[in-house]
Parts: structure tokens; C-alpha cells; sequence
């Protein structure tokens, strides 16, 4: 395992100049009303495949802006994901959007533990535990998924698997890509990754 997403980082696919300016798919995905963070490096990235960067920001912005969870589970689902992944700019930027849907600095802070960490609710235990199943062995284990259909509904199911499966995707282009993190996530990236 790499010691941190900076040692995993290939130059291999520079970002283009203009980041999301450089492909109309990405000046398309940032002009929408997110204040978050810019992501220029990530579509400065996928700006080299304009046909890729398309096809996948039409369903990552399903996933991240369309899909049939609450924000606050998303994020979780993805903040698990980024550090299960050691993904450090996957983390950075999903901190910061967890902070604007409600999930706490501790709380943030907790996901790196895990499920086993002390002071989470049943639900937001379960979701975690429902993101470790399905990185671990691609499917959510039979007492887990009962669990979450005791609160979610069968759309939401589908979009827990989607959503941990979209960022570890995600999550590895991050870490192959060697992209670099923008200005405005660095001081959210984790220490000792």
C-alpha cells in the first residue's frame, strides 16, 4: 500500500491548462450552482479524453447531484470510500461538501475509523458497514442489506451500491491519473496518507 496518494501519483495524465474551461463536458459540470470546491485538476485531467470525461461526468453528476439519498448519506457513503481508498483529494473535497450537508468536523473525522467507531447511530453504522462490505467483496452482505431496507427504499438500495462503486472508480483515477490537488482543497487533505 502506498504511504500516501502522493507516492501512488503518476505524471503520466497531466491536467490540460483551463482545467474545466479545457472541455465542454467540464465547463458544463462547473457551471453549476455548487460553491464547492473547483475540481480543476480533475477536469483538467479528463479534458485529454474529451469522449470519457462526457460519458462520466453526465453519471458522476447523477450520482453526486441526481441520486435518491440524502446529501448527508452520500457524502458518507463517499467519505468512506476516499478512505478506504486513501484517497486524499477524494477526501479532501468530499470534508468539505460533508461539512455543507450537516456532517459534523467529528463525525468527518470518524469515517476513517470505521463502523466500529464509537458514536454512530444504527443507520449511519450500517451504511458504513454497507460501504466496507462492498469494497471489500463487491456485494452487500444478506444482514446489511436487510438493514438498510429497514430504511431505505429499493431506488436507495440501488443508489448506496451505486455511489461506493462510482468513487472507488473515482478514487482510482484520482491515485492512477496522479491528479494533483487544487489550491482550495489543501488544507483539508489528510495527514499521513
Amino acid at each position: 500500500m502506498f504511504d500516501s496518494f502522493r507516492d501512488a501519483a503518476r505524471s503520466g495524465v497531466p491536467a490540460v491548462p483551463g482545467g474545466a474551461a479545457a472541455s465542454p463536458a467540464g465547463a458544463a459540470a462547473a457551471g453549476t450552482d455548487d460553491d464547492g470546491p473547483s475540481g480543476a485538476n480533475v477536469f483538467g485531467t479528463l479534458a485529454r479524453h474529451p469522449a470519457l470525461a462526457e460519458a462520466f461526468l453526465a453519471f458522476n453528476g447523477h450520482v453526486l447531484y441526481g441520486s435518491s439519498l440524502p446529501p448527508r448519506v452520500s457524502e458518507l457513503l463517499i467519505l468512506r470510500v476516499a478512505a478506504l481508498r486513501r484517497c486524499g483529494y477524494e477526501w479532501a473535497q468530499h470534508a468539505l461538501r460533508g461539512q455543507e450537508v450537516g456532517i459534523t468536523a467529528e463525525e468527518i473525522a470518524r469515517v476513517a475509523e470505521g463502523p466500529a467507531a464509537a458514536g454512530w447511530s444504527a443507520t449511519d453504522r450500517t451504511l458504513l458497514t454497507a460501504a466496507d462490505e462492498l469494497l471489500d467483496g463487491a456485494a452487500v452482505g444478506a444482514t446489511t442489506w436487510a438493514a438498510l431496507a429497514g430504511f431505505l427504499d429499493e431506488r436507495q438500495l440501488m443508489d448506496v451500491v451505486v455511489t461506493v462503486g462510482a468513487y472507488d472508480l473515482v478514487a482510482m483515477m484520482f491515485l492512477s491519473f496522479g491528479v494533483e490537488p487544487d489550491p482550495d482543497i489543501v488544507p483539508y487533505l489528510p495527514e499521513g496518507w
